[in-house]
């Protein structure tokens, strides 16, 4: 009897086990970026744990482009995108997704790795705080606003503006590593870990890093103030830089796990983020970056759009969701929520102001008069 007893106990605790795991679909969608990337190869690597745990099959879907990786989720075909900073601007409605058929998008963030970035700069420059580089030639990349956003960030912490730097514009990031070399640069904005970062450092230029310390509130707000997605972050890893000598840098997240909000329950995000993170011993090897998806650094924000209420449920449960992740959540949605309510209002409105134009005589060009109508109705949204 004591045998048989023993034995349901055991039979029950296994059941209770299975009925904890989570539950996924028998297959999923992903887009992340282009074949070689980083966020392709870290997308894979979980991917390929997911169907090792959970016999889940993910298809990931390469794209190249902001538009090419978000339009398949629009449409449905993709559920999930391993997205980088245009979460930020679809969220905010700017940049490529200004344009009538876009406008702010209604998104999640299911996580996201931390990365770090920042300024870096000639060694040779005589920069050593941000405030430093007025007067020196900062790179900037055409039809790229992840890179020059971020750098007029980084310029805000020590109460710089473009302004007060020269800019020099360039038709490729990696053209800028180039000019570094011939002296034709000072700075330009860069993950500390990339091959571009060491060559640098090995030449007669060197490398710097200008800092970002956490206690400057001050600094730090500004920053914020440009991209809400930003925290500081202490980095060892990369050029010019060791455990014995770490700098404080930008904190951002890439990729992100990305959701509409009507296309994912809370329920399927909750068992995707529980999957990911029993799983984390099968995928954290898979590149450099890849243990930097630990729950408790990848889940919680500040990230480019809210949280999702899957990982927020999620997280609750695992004890590591903090009154200041919920403040900053709440925030964050509120001023979503304002963003999509006046894209809506300022449509109407614009409807409105073509019909009373063309009763006048007038030809207005949507494509070229909307973008100025829409950045005019944003801004008032927002004070």
């Amino acid at each position: 009897m004591k045998l048989l007893t023993t034995t349901l106990a055991a039979v029950m605790a296994a059941g209770a086990a299975y009925a904890a795991d989570p539950e996924l679909p028998r297959s999923m969608v992903w887009s992340a970026y282009d074949l070689g990337s980083s966020g392709y190869a870290e997308a894979t690597g979980i991917a390929n744990a997911l169907k090792k745990n959970y016999n889940t099959r993910i298809r990931i879907v390469p794209a190249g482009t902001s538009i090419g990786r978000m339009l398949p989720m629009v449409t449905g075909k993709v559920k999930y995108g391993f997205l980088a900073n245009e979460a930020f601007f679809s969220a905010e409605g700017t940049y490529d997704f200004e344009t009538e058929q876009w406008g702010p998008q209604d998104i999640r963030i299911v996580m996201g790795r931390v990365a770090s970035v920042g300024f870096a700069v000639a060694a040779d420059a005589g920069v050593k705080e941000i405030s430093d580089l007025k007067g020196k030639r900062i790179g900037y990349v055409k039809g790229n606003p992840s890179v020059n956003v971020k750098n007029d960030a980084y310029l805000a912490f020590g109460g710089v503006t473009r302004d007060d730097v020269e800019v020099v514009w360039f038709g490729s990031y990696s053209a800028m590593k180039t000019a570094v070399l011939a002296n034709q640069l000072d700075a330009f904005g860069s993950v500390p870990g990339s091959a571009n970062m060491r060559e640098i450092e090995a030449s007669p230029r060197g490398l710097y890093w200008p800092q970002f310390p956490a206690e400057n509130k001050e600094g730090w707000k500004k920053v914020k103030d440009v991209i809400s997605f930003a925290a500081p972050v202490k980095e060892t890893r990369g050029a010019a830089m060791s455990k014995d000598d770490p700098k404080w840098l930008v904190g951002y997240r890439y990729p992100m796990i990305t959701v509409y909000q009507k296309a994912v329950t809370t329920d399927e995000v909750y068992n995707l983020i529980k999957a990911i993170d029993l799983s984390y011993d099968d995928y954290k090897n898979t590149t450099s970056s890849s243990a930097d998806w630990a729950l408790e650094k990848a889940a919680r924000p500040p990230y480019d759009a809210p949280a999702h209420e899957g990982t927020i449920r999620y997280m609750k449960e695992k004890e590591l969701w903090r009154p200041e992740d919920q403040a900053w959540h709440d925030e964050r949605l509120a001023r979503l929520n304002t963003l999509l309510t006046a894209w809506e209002d300022a449509q109407a409105d614009f409807h409105d102001f073509r019909a009373a134009e063309r009763e006048k005589g007038n030809k207005v060009d949507a494509s070229e008069a909307w973008p100025e109508y829409w950045a005019k109705a944003r801004m008032e949204a927002l004070k």
